[in-house]
Order: structure tokens, then C-alpha cells, then sequence
């Protein structure tokens, strides 16, 4: 019979947060938070799937903001992968705009999601009206660069 391991002692708890912090840099934290707020935006948008009851327009307005005001301090951490934060954020605006004008449903779900003119731009692969983006569409959590 083995013996359970023993539980850390306050002082180990300590010395591990220290550590923790001393390698832990502010723009780390920065970026978790915005990628939390655009996640958190999108249940609130009740854009994924079985999210529809969390739907919370000022919850995802201050979701949008904080994204907004915080994106131009990490933009030169994340390099290439501040696009796709960018579109992130882009989505959950739209969805936000259609909330908040009486749409009902934030996914578009039915007939013509809104206007949209014929094609992606930039080279960018969109979603169609009514169709979920790859992170609405994994049902998992975006994280940059991976």
C-alpha cells in the first residue's frame, strides 16, 4: 500500500507562486486576457453551440471593449497571429451590432445573415453568412499560435 503524496506546505506554495511570477512576463498576461475576453465574448454572443442561453449583450459590449483597448498593447507579441485575433474580435463586433439592433440570433442562424459582398477579402478565407468560424465551429478555445 502506498502512502498518498503529502500535500505542499504553505511555504512550498509560497516559493512556487514566487518562481512562477519571477518567469511570468506582462505581456503573457496580457494576451491570455484578450484571448479570455474573446472567448468569454463569444459565449455571451451565444455564438457556440449550446451557448445560446448565456446570450448577455453588455457582458459581450465590455468583452469587446477590453479586447479593444488591451489589442494594440500585444499586437507585437503575437506577430502573424494578431490577424486572427483581429478577426476574432471582428466576429464578435458583428455579432454584437446584430444583438443589439433586435437580430435575435448572433450566428445569423437562418436567412440572410447580413449584408456581405461576394467573397473574402485580403485573401482570407470568410464565413458565409449563418456558417461559424473555425473557432465557433471546434467548440474549443482559441489559443495563439496553435
Amino acid at each position: 500500500m502506498s502512502t498518498p503524496p503529502r500535500q505542499p506546505t504553505e511555504e512550498e506554495m509560497r516559493a512556487a507562486y514566487e518562481a512562477e511570477l519571477k518567469r511570468l512576463r506582462v505581456e503573457d498576461v496580457l494576451v491570455q486576457t484578450v484571448v479570455s475576453l474573446i472567448n468569454l465574448g463569444g459565449r455571451k454572443a451565444g455564438l457556440a453551440q449550446g451557448t445560446e442561453d448565456e446570450r448577455d449583450p453588455d457582458q459581450l459590449q465590455k468583452a469587446i471593449e477590453g479586447a479593444r483597448a488591451l489589442l494594440p498593447l500585444v499586437e507585437p507579441v503575437l506577430g502573424q497571429d494578431a490577424a486572427q485575433i483581429r478577426n476574432a474580435l471582428s466576429q464578435l463586433q458583428m455579432a454584437y451590432a446584430q444583438i443589439a439592433s433586435g437580430g435575435g440570433e448572433a450566428s445569423g442562424g437562418g436567412e440572410g445573415g447580413g449584408p456581405q459582398g461576394g467573397g473574402g477579402q485580403g485573401g482570407q478565407q470568410q464565413p458565409k453568412p449563418g456558417q461559424p468560424g473555425p473557432a465557433q465551429s471546434s467548440g474549443r478555445l482559441w489559443v495563439p499560435g496553435q
